[in-house]
């Protein structure tokens, strides 16, 4: 595990062994000793260790890691994952919206339109992004890239990051629900293959805004939720604090949304987290979607639709007594 500023509670007793690992290297160099035996041994233990903390984590950990700030966004994945993404911007009727991201790419070789939820490294840029939560003129935008898509015949990836869509008074006013609800409708019924992929955070309709699709992916660490878990806890419990007891009763991680059908196939992270090897888990993506866009692909556009449909009407059914 690389060295970071940022760790979680869970992760301390893997920093002690670090620290100790680090010390020994330190101690080899500068002291010239022979301490091999012990640096492999220590690196062992801190590999057990990670094996150990990562194969036991609660659902309220795993909340923590997707949203950890290391943590690969939709850049990143385009970045490693496609080649030559052209950018798109604006919804042709109020404005651009820097929170989500969207235009043409290469998935090795084929053209495909990529669309994601984009978030910030710092302060600035998470301004500028609105922390990843989208008003309603980036749903829009998304729409008109996917309609764009459809037209000309490419595959839609998106990407899902956002802890919801942006909730504020003037997001309102241009009828978010109203653009989450169309998108909803109107990817139902887009002929060209839909592939989304929940790499972070998946908040309630902002992340369903952009991930009606075919196959949903999800990330071994990522969570796809109808509401946070703090806003969950504020609600049943009138306390945020109990975040961790409502990450579980949600069942919002990528394990559970496979038993429940709300999504189709789990991608492994890299050891620790997608955050300690970005190219590890761009590689894995891109073999992902590989692969489920050649299945796709031998589907007529109506066994896709009809595909499509089953799928979510399958979601959530009723037991009667």
């Amino acid at each position: 595990m690389p060295k970071s500023a940022y760790v979680f509670d869970f992760e301390q007793p893997i920093r002690e062994l670090e620290d100790r690992y680090h010390h020994l290297r330190q101690m080899a160099e500068e002291d010239k000793l022979d301490l091999d035996r012990e640096i492999k041994s220590a690196r062992e233990k801190i590999d057990a260790k990670i094996q150990e903390v990562y194969n036991n984590l609660t659902s309220w950990q795993k909340v923590q890691i997707s949203r950890h700030p290391q943590r690969p966004y939709a850049l990143d994945y385009i970045e490693n994952t496609f080649e030559n993404f052209q950018e798109l911007h604006g919804d042709r009727n109020f404005r651009d919206d820097p929170a989500i991201i969207g235009g043409t790419a290469k998935l090795d070789g084929k053209t495909v339109m990529v669309i994601g939820q984009q978030k910030g490294r710092d302060m600035k840029e998470n301004i500028l992004r609105n922390f990843g939560c989208p008003s309603p003129e980036g749903y829009r935008k998304a729409l008109r890239l996917m309609k764009l898509a459809d037209k000309f015949g490419l595959p839609i990836i998106t990407l899902v990051d956002t802890p919801g869509a942006y909730p504020g008074v003037e997001s309102e006013e241009r009828h978010v629900a109203e653009a989450i609800a169309v998108n909803i409708r109107d990817m139902a019924l887009i002929k060209v293959p839909i592939l989304s992929a929940v790499i972070g955070e998946g908040g309630s309709g902002g992340a369903l805004g952009v991930a009606v699709a075919d196959k949903v992916l999800i990330f071994e660490f990522a969570y796809y939720s109808v509401i946070s878990p703090e806003g969950c806890a504020a609600i049943l419990w009138k306390d945020r604090a109990h975040a961790p007891d409502a990450a579980e009763a949600l069942q919002l991680d990528a394990q559970n949304l496979i038993k429940l059908g709300v999504a189709d196939e789990v991608l492994p992270e890299p050891l620790g987290g997608a955050h300690q090897n970005r190219k590890a888990a761009a590689s894995t993506l891109k073999k992902h979607l590989l692969s489920n866009l050649t299945k796709l692909e031998k589907l007529s556009p109506e066994q896709r639709l009809q595909a499509r449909y089953d799928k979510y009407r399958q979601i959530g059914k009723f037991l009667e007594k």
